[in-house]
């Protein structure tokens, strides 16, 4: 059987330099489809395949591929460590901030005889780049040299919704140039890059998979993700929860008014200290956890240190579930750190095999990654089964299906801190149901991660962490 190689039409397509519109044009339909078309969400017709054929000049064999090529081409081969997963570093966006700031690093490092340098960003790093701080951040990192920034909002036709193009000069004469793409939870792709890429040091990319191999193993998620990293992963982790439990003890400490002017006052040492004298011990669950995730979303609004988990936007989710935990039952940092590496499988699936990128899938692929990672933590701190653990993690993801990424004048405060909190409570609410309701389920968790890559690429990109929809076009 043959299927029909669908990114071979970018391929010519960006060789030829024609844009997604302008070869829409020439079939009659519009660039949107031919957007689908590119990233395997739709298929021409017959009679578009022979057309595209002929437009590009090659045989329609060119097209083609068997059946056993297709399936090897949609499996990926393995996942990353955790360790590119969960990163320390400052905010308010792993993508516009963290990723940009170690490009900029690495270009710089690269063009140690520049005198100046140049970044241009695209896409949603140009759109939202000023209120996340992006343009900020570079011109800090490339100092004491000079770097103008600009901002392009007009090319579409992008590798990546957040692209940008560094520029390297001396004496007024370009000597270096490179595409960066910064794909989400602080992680860069130079195009062209003769770097080896992080090893993908997993074998198994499918929660079906490892819950096979823990089964046949007789070992929990956390153990197999230990035998799987080596030697230093849990001294690593250590440092991991040590970062979280800080980010949130400076959150509770801060007071005052987040800076980008849309005068939004930190919230969380508030609501830590807002006791009521008769509150239910649901009530003091419910303010705690919030306060918790307030704290380290506003530490990471203010662009102070936290850590991605799995980004800076979704950074208060993890880390207040599990500290309200560690509070309540008195667990110990060793019990943490487990129900964190569990939480680190189920993101780096999400990471592999759909999208951690607010820029490329929305909200839900960041807020509804954080869910789902805290709901298999907190599974696991209670010792419930694969089975609960997996379902779990799929009703946190599956109703956030669509949430768009529509952040008010493009800083990480109005509507994101609060979905921290919401998200946080969530997760709690995912395993109490899980617990109840296991044995009842009808979808995997792997087909709950496809379903939201497929709908994070049928999300319209203004919804898309470009500030141009939703609640972003609330002026205050």
């Amino acid at each position: 059987m043959l299927e029909f190689r669908t990114e071979k039409i970018k391929e010519l397509r960006q060789s030829r330099r024609i844009s997604q519109r302008a070869l829409g044009d020439m079939l009659g339909i519009s660039d949107r489809a031919v957007s689908k078309w590119e990233t395997g969400l739709a298929r021409p017709t017959a009679e578009n395949m022979i057309r595209l054929a002929k437009i590009f000049e090659v045989p329609l064999e060119y097209f083609l591929r068997t059946d056993i090529e297709a399936e090897a081409a949609k499996t990926p081969v393995g996942m990353e460590s955790i360790k590119e997963l969960y990163k320390i570093g400052r905010g308010p966006s792993s993508s516009h901030t963290m990723g940009p700031e170690r490009a900029s690093l690495a270009f710089r490092e690269k063009n140690k005889g520049a005198d100046s340098f140049r970044a241009v960003l695209h896409g949603s790093l140009a759109k939202t780049g000023i209120g996340h701080g992006t343009d900020v951040v570079i011109k800090k990192t490339f100092e004491p040299y000079p770097c103008e920034v600009q901002l392009d909002m007009i090319e579409v036709d992008l590798p990546h919704p957040n692209t940008m193009d560094l520029y390297a000069y001396k004496d007024g004469s370009e000597i270096d140039r490179a595409r960066v793409q910064s794909v989400g939870g602080g992680s860069i792709v130079f195009d062209d890059s003769t770097e080896e890429p992080p090893a993908r040091i997993y074998k198994e990319t499918t929660f079906e998979a490892i819950a096979e191999c823990c089964r046949r193993e007789h070992i929990r998620i956390w153990e197999y993700a230990v035998r799987v990293e080596g030697e230093g992963f849990l001294e690593y982790m250590q440092g991991i929860w040590s970062a979280m439990k800080a980010a949130i003890h400076r959150g509770l400490e801060d007071e005052g008014i987040l800076p980008g002017g849309l005068d939004v006052h930190k919230k969380a040492k508030s609501l830590f200290d807002s006791q009521h004298i008769d509150e239910t011990a649901e009530t003091r669950e419910n303010r705690m956890v919030c306060a918790y995730a307030f704290a380290v979303s506003e530490q990471n609004a203010s662009g102070e240190r936290i850590v991605t988990a799995p980004t800076c936007g979704a950074s208060g989710v993890l880390p207040a579930v599990l500290y309200y935990q560690q509070k309540k039952r008195r667990l110990s940092d060793e019990a943490i750190i487990e129900a964190l590496i569990t939480a680190g499988v189920i993101g780096n699936l999400i990471k592999t095999n759909a999208s951690i990128s607010g820029a490329e899938c929305g909200c839900q692929a960041e807020i509804g990654s954080a869910c789902a990672m805290a709901s298999a933590a907190l599974a696991e701190l209670f010792g419930l089964n694969l089975e609960k653990i997996e379902y779990a993690a799929e009703i946190a993801i599956e109703h956030h299906l669509g949430l768009t990424c529509d952040p008010i004048c493009g800083l990480v405060q109005i509507p994101c801190i609060e979905r921290n909190a919401v998200a946080a409570m969530r997760a709690i609410n995912a395993v109490n149901l899980a617990n109840f309701l296991w044995d009842t389920r009808k979808i995997s968790l792997d087909r709950v991660i496809e379903t939201m890559k497929e709908t994070g690429h049928d999300l319209h990109t203004s919804y898309k962490e470009t500030s141009e929809a939703g609640l972003a076009k609330i002026e205050l």
